[in-house]
């Protein structure tokens, strides 16, 4: 049951990162989200009688999430992309290690604050300067010596 419910919270993110055309989408979120859920279980029953051998447990996946996250930034040139993937990625590991303890209410306010974040800070993000169109040196030759040739001096 928790494994289905860890799925079914990463597939908003999931969606999301999908549609924005991010480096990660709707099959990385809820494999994230299953993945963390599933060693979670899987260590319950040696952990049982020890919370500081599932504090290991824990331990690892954030570590895990973090390698996951780090593949999904990219540096171009002066600009870094990808880092509010690589978080969404690790709340998505969140997520998944929450629904596998039980805790259904921590993986629900994960869930819904991390997706607010995408929805509602993107706009204000890009609003500001943060994620606007690429500089001339990341577009393709032809259409930076197109825009050269039609600007004056």
């Amino acid at each position: 049951m928790a494994l289905a419910i860890a799925y079914a919270l990463a597939l908003p993110i999931g969606w999301d990162r999908e549609k924005e055309e991010r480096s990660a989408g709707i099959r990385t979120f809820p494999l994230v989200a299953i993945a963390a859920c599933g060693f979670i279980q899987a260590a319950e029953v040696l952990t049982k009688d020890s919370p500081e051998a599932m504090a290991r447990i824990m331990e690892g996946i954030i570590t895990g999430m973090g390698f996951i996250g780090g593949s999904a930034i990219l540096r171009r040139n002066a600009s870094v992309r990808g880092t509010a993937t690589a978080a969404s990625l690790w709340a998505t590991g969140a997520v998944g290690s929450a629904a596998g303890l039980g805790a259904y209410d921590v993986a629900v306010v994960l869930l819904a604050t991390t997706f607010i974040t995408l929805k509602l800070l993107t706009p204000l993000k890009q609003e500001v300067g943060g994620d606007g169109p690429a500089p001339d040196a990341e577009k393709p030759a032809t259409e930076s010596a197109e825009k050269s040739r039609a600007s004056p001096g």
